[in-house]
């Protein structure tokens, strides 16, 4: 095996948040090496080691290359690799930025594959939905991470809680009860985190952006989606959360490890960086998923994650795709879920990671995750986002309706144009 490594920045959707290179081990010199780009700091080194002595030792012919990237300015590199003549033969990448390079043309589809010997009827919508392209499945899900919340365990019991809320009437009427003082928040939320908000919007059979037969166009204004952002608006008040800022400004874990805040909503690897700035809240920390609109279906959430494409220039690629089936395949999804504490890609593995509380409560979760609008230029509207202008404009009393039109028609403009 051998593994490059470039330096470089990175922001990994496992762990907080949801480019360049680095080696694995092996030679390369025989002509079979399978050479597959992942990006930095999705698996351990360790898991990285197990998979290549198993896989390479159950075929001898084949040598792994693992090339590591940087999310940052992943989007062009991706897009030269798959263009030119030595693209790699599998290539990790997230699982809303597939419908971005099948529009190139130049990524294998992988249908067959993932009916035939992956069972891709049962995986994940949060994963699966974004590499379903016009039809052709062109990424196969890997793993999946996506927000619950994250609450103080002392708060909760001196406030009487003894159960988390399974509804979101419940969860309402324990915020307020947290929200008891000046010096306590119920629920920090920053205004402007607008991937809560979009599962609120989907609760509500609302849509940030609809295909209307090819073309997408911005929907923040319709009924559905209002009511999304009337419900954000209720719970946002229960707390202290900036109204104009997202939730890096501050960053959301400082300020919950000051002790004082109940609730903050967030992936599960969020704790770590709360535990750090305060070891006082460690074994303190609960998790419960997002609650939905009744006690039997947890609330939408966003999905983030991986998906593995194969370019269809790749050399090597019938080698890279038994190696994307390996391991999207249920022995090493069962590794890897436990290894990382990831949501494997199929709710059925969800038994595999019992007894990880934060982990656990996000499977549930992702078995009603989404992700955003299956568009090629969607990473244009993130670019410059005006869902959070609008979040903010309604949270500092602005009329919705009007702010959600204006939304939805810079959303369409972004969507037609790139």
């Amino acid at each position: 095996m051998k593994i490059r490594t470039l330096a470089g920045a990175l922001a990994l959707v496992s762990s907080v948040t949801l480019g360049g290179c680095g080696f694995l081990p092996g030679s390369g010199g025989d002509g079979r090496t399978v050479t597959v780009w992942l990006m930095k700091g999705s698996v351990s080194p360790d898991f990285l080691d197990r998979f290549t002595r198993s896989y390479e030792e159950e075929n001898p012919s084949v040598e792994l290359e693992f090339v590591l990237q940087e999310w940052g300015g992943i989007g062009p590199k991706v897009l030269k690799a798959i263009e030119g003549a030595d693209a790699p033969d599998v290539i990790e990448v997230g699982n809303t930025q597939v419908a971005q390079y099948a529009d190139s043309g130049k990524l294998r589809d992988l249908t067959l594959e993932s009916m035939r010997d992956l069972g891709g009827e049962d995986w994940l919508p949060g994963l699966a939905e974004p590499g379903s392209i016009n039809g052709g499945q062109y990424g196969i899900p890997w793993y999946a991470a996506n927000r619950v919340v994250i609450y103080n365990k002392d708060l909760f019991a001196q406030a009487g809680i003894t159960a988390p809320p399974t509804t979101r009437e419940e969860w309402v009427g324990i915020t307020e009860r947290l929200d008891d003082s000046a010096d306590q928040q119920g629920i920090y939320l920053a205004g402007q985190n607008w991937y809560v908000l979009a599962g609120f919007i989907w609760d509500e059979g609302g849509e940030l952006a609809e295909d209307t037969g090819g073309d997408y166009q911005g929907a923040l204004d319709s009924p559905a989606a209002l009511r999304g952002m009337d419900f954000y608006k209720q719970l946002q008040a229960l707390g202290a959360g900036p109204k104009d800022a997202d939730e890096q400004t501050p960053p959301e874990t400082d300020v919950f490890a000051g002790g004082d805040v109940a609730q903050i909503i967030a992936v599960p690897g969020s704790a770590a960086l709360i535990e750090q700035a305060n070891p006082e809240l460690k074994g303190k920390l609960g998790y419960f998923p997002i609650p939905g609109k009744s006690a039997d279906r947890p609330g939408a959430v966003f999905t983030g994650g991986s998906d593995l494409i194969v370019p269809e220039r790749a050399d090597r690629r019938s080698e890279g795709i038994e190696v994307v089936k390996e391991l999207a395949g249920e022995k090493w999804q069962t590794e890897l879920a436990r290894a990382m504490n990831y949501v494997p890609n199929k709710p059925a593995l969800a038994r595999v990671i019992e007894g990880q509380e934060g982990t656990a409560a996000m499977a549930v979760g992702a078995a009603e995750g989404r992700a955003t609008p299956n568009s090629p230029h969607w990473a244009a509207v993130e670019a410059d986002n005006p869902i959070k202008p609008y979040m903010t404009a309604v949270l500092q009393g602005g009329d919705a309706a009007e702010a959600a039109k204006k939304a939805s028609a810079r959303i369409t403009a972004k969507l037609i144009t790139g």
